[in-house]
């Protein structure tokens, strides 16, 4: 009788710690359900512009193909200039209000740029007739790097704002550019290599103040246009980006 009792309890344990597993299993199981679906949840404004595997959102500017100059390269986009410029490329969609995060990596001694509110229009030859630029460039061998007051450097407002500081990774090192533009709230960001370089005005008194104390002064449809596509340039030199999203804040 002594041994079926230890038996049954045996049993009844093994059983119940059968079930406790089960329970411990299915709680696993729904943790780590939830973690995925926060992940996709947080990720999910994101929109996804350049993945390293196509260039399904990009064409040519004032083109509908993308230039054949712009490969793909190890995940990247890579840009090998040819015998004739203004090969720049522009998102197929249009923004007002957003926040766009990118890689870039130049070449030494090399030159390129960011647009945003790029109007597409055969009256602009060029894409940075109309849109405002976030300089790429090698700060150490690029002669623009040591004129303009520095509003021609790495991460500046082209010609218009310079960083307080050089957060530039040297020639063929990654570096994470985020760029906020929102119209409602008036203001612009610039972050580059997870340091806030400058805030600024987006449109109105002040914004068209910068402009008319820039190059661009009196150019018709310079940072005009509040909605429009975001732009990257050809300026003869070799240049790589990567991991390219946008978020909308309509």
């Amino acid at each position: 009788m002594k041994n079926i009792l230890i038996l049954v309890l045996l049993s009844s344990s093994f059983f119940a710690c059968k079930e406790k597993a089960k329970e411990v299993t299915a709680e696993v199981e729904t943790t780590v359900e939830t973690i995925e679906e926060k992940v996709v949840e947080s990720g999910s404004e994101w929109i996804t512009l350049f993945d390293g595997s196509s260039f399904d959102n990009w064409r040519g500017y004032l083109s509908e193909e993308m230039h054949p100059e712009w490969t793909l390269e190890d995940g990247a986009m890579a840009f090998t200039p040819g015998e004739k410029g203004g090969k720049n490329i522009i998102s197929k969609d249009q923004y007002t209000n957003f926040i766009l995060s990118l890689e870039w990596k130049i070449s030494e001694g090399g030159n390129s740029g960011v647009f945003w509110g790029v109007h597409e229009d055969a009256a602009f030859p060029e894409a940075y007739e109309t849109g405002a630029e976030i300089q790429v460039l090698d700060n150490e061998k690029h002669p623009d790097a040591k004129v303009a007051g520095g509003t021609h450097t790495a991460g500046s407002l082209y010609d218009m704002i310079a960083p307080p500081s050089d957060v530039t990774k040297p020639a063929g090192g990654w570096n994470l550019c985020v760029l906020e533009v929102n119209h409602n709230t008036n203001q612009g960001k610039v972050t580059l290599n997870g340091t806030e370089l400058f805030t600024f005005p987006v449109h109105g008194a002040d914004w068209d103040n910068m402009v008319e104390n820039s190059k661009f002064k009196g150019w018709k449809g310079f940072g005009k246009f509040q909605t429009g596509h975001i732009g990257l340039q050809d300026h003869s030199d070799e240049v790589w980006y990567r991991n390219i999203k946008i978020k909308n804040l309509d």
